[in-house]
Order: C-alpha cells, then structure tokens, then sequence
C-alpha cells in the first residue's frame, strides 16, 4: 500500500445557517491507504456524508488540507474539481440516482461522454462490459422502473465503474435494500477492492460495515474511534 493515498488535515465545514454557521465538521485528520477498505459510521447528522463528499470532490472544505495522492485539491479550480472526479473517482448512492427513461446501457454510457481519453467506438463495448461485471449482461437495455432494486444498484455500480476510477464513494449503497441484496452488493464491492480499488463507504449498519478493513466512527463533526 501507498501510504497516505488521502490524507485529510484539520478538515472543517461550516454550513450557513443563522449568525454563526453550523460546524458540520469539526477539524477532521484521516489517512487512507491507496487499496483501502473504509467506512465511516456515525448517527444522522454526524457529518459522515459531508466527509464522504469533500473526500470524493463533492464539496470543498471551509478550512483544512486536503491532499489527493501528493496533489492538493484545495487549490484546484472547478474545473479542475470535474476532471478529477470523472477521471479518478466513481460514486454510488442509496438511491441509485438512475435516469428513469434511460436503459442500463445508456445510463452507465453517461459518464463516458464526458471523458476525453475514451474512443467513441469503444464506449459500447466498455459499457456492456462494465454491467456483465455485475452480472446484469441480460439487462443491457431494461429501463430501471423494470428492474429490482439490487439490480439498479448493479448498475450504479456498474456506471461507478465505467471509467476505471482509482476510488469508489459509496454514501449508503445498501440502504434501501433487503438484506440478501445488500450482502450481494457489498461481496461485489469487495472483490473490487481485492482488485485494488480503494473504497470509502458510509453506513449505518455494523453487518455492511464489517465487509471493510478499518471503520471510522463519527459523531457531532468529529471522529471518535478507529
């Protein structure tokens, strides 16, 4: 492992609200090894999102460092923000974030319109192969009011993956999923990181969080226990 792949320094957000702001994070420190399995666990409103966000370029901190493989975020500009995440970084969400009119196909396609370094001919090939990686070769063109909720999470899977990031954000992947599903979901995250990727997961559930190497636990803003 390359040490301090991520590494996050005195990391602070605060949001608008009333006179003073309200202090989401509280000074955050993190390093995250590159091949990482992570989750950071923590009641609503603990800060574990936010966290989640500023590590996957989401959102930018109000104070602190943020250091991207030797590379520090805070210094690039919006643009600079887009490529890195559509380059280095794939997401997944608790509730898929699927375009409803879209097939499988088109909605994993959609990350790679906006990559630069992809051919146009080989967009489809990428795409199919990225959705029978997650086993839903027979759903290429299902739209997701036609497919089951571990199957849209497949495919949100699948579009994280279209562009080979080095990090995978998950924010909740198995919450609104049976317990048989969620299980299937995060084996298939875990044979990703067995193949290198690091992975930072938020959860709320200590069965999804003991798939992962290290768990971060948060509460008010603040980490409390590794």
């Amino acid at each position: 492992m390359n040490p301090d792949f991520i590494k996050l320094t005195e990391i602070t957000k605060v949001y608008p609200m009333g006179k003073t702001g309200f202090p989401a994070l509280k000074g955050i420190s993190l390093s995250i090894d590159r091949g990482e399995f992570i989750a950071i666990m923590g009641p609503s409103g603990s800060g574990k999102s936010t966290l989640m966000n500023i590590i996957g370029c989401l959102d930018s901190p109000t104070s602190g460092t943020y250091l991207l493989d030797g590379e520090d975020i805070g210094k690039n500009s919006d643009k600079e923000l887009t490529r890195i995440r559509n380059k280095r970084i794939g997401f997944i969400f608790q509730s898929f974030n699927l375009l409803g009119r879209q097939s499988a196909m088109d909605n994993v396609l959609l990350p790679l319109l906006y990559s630069c370094t992809t051919l146009r001919k080989n967009r489809k090939r990428i795409t199919t192969e990225a959705l029978e990686r997650v086993g839903l070769s027979t759903k290429l063109r299902n739209k997701p009011s036609e497919m089951s909720g571990g199957e849209q999470q497949r495919v949100a899977i699948a579009r994280a993956l279209v562009n080979n990031p080095e990090i995978i954000c998950a924010d909740e992947p198995t919450g609104n999923l049976d317990s048989q599903t969620s299980h299937e979901i995060m084996e298939i995250l875990r044979g990703l990181n067995k193949k290198g990727r690091t992975i930072i997961l938020v959860t709320y559930e200590a069965d999804i969080a003991g798939y992962t190497q290290r768990i971060i636990r948060m509460k008010d803003g603040g980490i409390i226990k590794e």
